[in-house]
């Protein structure tokens, strides 16, 4: 069975295991643009590597390019009645019910610092992980039990690849602004009391995607880069 396509630009690699470890390990000596992706059709997995030209606290943004692209491949590939949310900075939540992470991971940890490389990873369960039924785990879901159950592993990888590379090209030609506002437009929980990943009113996002939050008279500003793995 042939694999996804994939837009200009972009060369797939199917891998077994985490295609977010794979792409990691494989950074170095990897193409900038070579999405690793998992053919097992029980969970969403890919990673992409890229080669951003910014400092690590800027060039993190693009992280964004990656979650509005799975927004809009979940969107034209589940029914109409299916709600997609962001939780910043690395969940993504389906009809309410947790459904699937981000990871972030580069070649420095120093937001001054311009990264050798990027690996954005994503996962989105399309079926029950373990032994539990329906309901058991209510703040938890995967896409076959919220009427997503014609969606296969292989047409999310292909449609979040064309989706993704839009959003790449338009934060490439014209900058952060227009991720900014259509993330915004999808967050869950902007303007509101949250309590994770950390306690506060979520007010919004800085020029680079940092959260701004509100704990009483306080207001932070907590960092994109916090969702970087060690």
């Amino acid at each position: 069975m042939a694999g996804p396509e994939f837009p200009p630009l972009l060369t797939g690699r199917a891998v077994a295991g985490d295609p977010f470890g794979v792409a990691c390990e494989a950074a170095e000596d990897a193409d900038p643009g070579t999405v690793f992706y998992s053919p097992d059709e029980t969970t969403f997995r890919v990673a992409i590597l890229l080669a951003p030209e910014a400092p690590l606290g800027e060039a993190i943004s693009v992280s964004f390019a990656a979650q509005l692209g799975l927004n809009d491949a979940l969107g034209a590939l589940s029914p109409p009645e299916v709600a997609v949310h962001l939780v910043w900075p690395d969940r993504i939540r389906v009809n309410g019910g947790l459904c699937g992470r981000m990871r972030v991971a580069a070649s420095t940890e120093d937001p001054a610092a311009e990264p050798d490389w990027l690996v954005i990873g994503l996962e989105v369960p399309l079926l029950p992980s373990g032994a539990d039924e329906p309901g058991q785990t209510p703040n938890e879901t995967c896409l076959h039990e919220e009427g997503c159950g014609t969606v296969t592993a292989g047409d999310l990888v292909e449609t979040w690849a064309r989706h993704m590379m839009n959003w790449l090209h338009i934060y490439m030609t014209d900058g952060f602004g227009d991720l900014h506002e259509e993330w915004r437009s999808k967050a869950h929980a902007l303007g509101e009391e949250i309590t994770y990943p950390e306690t506060g009113q979520f007010v919004g996002l800085d020029e680079w995607a940092g959260m701004i939050l509100k704990d009483g008279s306080t207001t932070r500003i907590l960092p994109l880069t916090r969702v970087l793995d060690p």
